[in-house]
């Protein structure tokens, strides 16, 4: 590959993130942003974004796939080298959660376009990943639930989602809501509440 090559690809990929970047904060301020206002405020023109986004559906698919792929790492970075599954759901939770709230908005839009059931599929490794680590809590006595751990990773997906949603509708403050989607999962899995509080706020803090 000729260093010219290079430089238009390596160019290509910055206009790219650029475009997707400014996407973001568009829809988030404006959910009904079209393809043209997005190009005003990355500073290029409207051929450049559909170059590489044929279709404003496209363009937030695409940001859906990023954000998935933040909170996987963010999840998998949480529970990383914590033994106690407790622990391990916890800090999972609480660094998903600033990923989460950055998004919120941008999932309630791609419930337009991408659908509920597309997002439950790019979730699908991480709901798998929770699942493996509520079933090391079932092992070790941890955890209590009448439900199997594939189907308890199914609830706790809901409740996050629940709780985006909540305060999208400012029925919970932003600031408050890590804490609360942590020790909210936790008691889904048969952690006493009072269990739950005191090791998130340890955590926390």
């Amino acid at each position: 590959m000729s260093a010219m090559t290079t430089g238009n690809s390596t160019r290509a990929d910055v206009n790219r993130r650029r475009i997707l970047d400014v996407a973001l904060a568009e829809l988030l301020r404006d959910p009904d942003a079209s393809m043209d206002q997005i190009a005003r405020a990355a500073g290029v023109v409207r051929r450049t974004v559909y170059g590489h986004f044929p279709s404003r559906e496209a363009l937030i698919s695409t940001l859906v796939d990023d954000a998935v792929q933040a909170l996987a790492d963010a999840h998998a970075a949480g529970r990383e080298g914590v033994a106690d599954p407790a622990e391990a759901v916890a800090r999972s939770v609480l660094a998903i959660w600033p990923i989460a709230d950055r998004y919120r908005l941008l999932v309630a839009l791609a419930q337009r376009t991408v659908t509920m059931e597309g997002i439950r599929e790019r979730l699908a490794p991480v709901r798998t990943a929770c699942a493996d680590l509520l079933q090391r809590g079932f092992d070790q006595g941890v955890f209590s639930s009448p439900l199997p751990a594939p189907a308890l990773a199914h609830v706790h997906e809901q409740i996050l989602f629940a709780l985006m949603e909540a305060v999208n509708d400012d029925l919970l403050p932003a600031h408050e809501a890590g804490r609360s989607a942590a020790v909210t999962v936790l008691a889904a899995a048969g952690v006493p509440a009072a269990l739950a509080d005191t090791l998130v706020a340890r955590l926390a803090h």
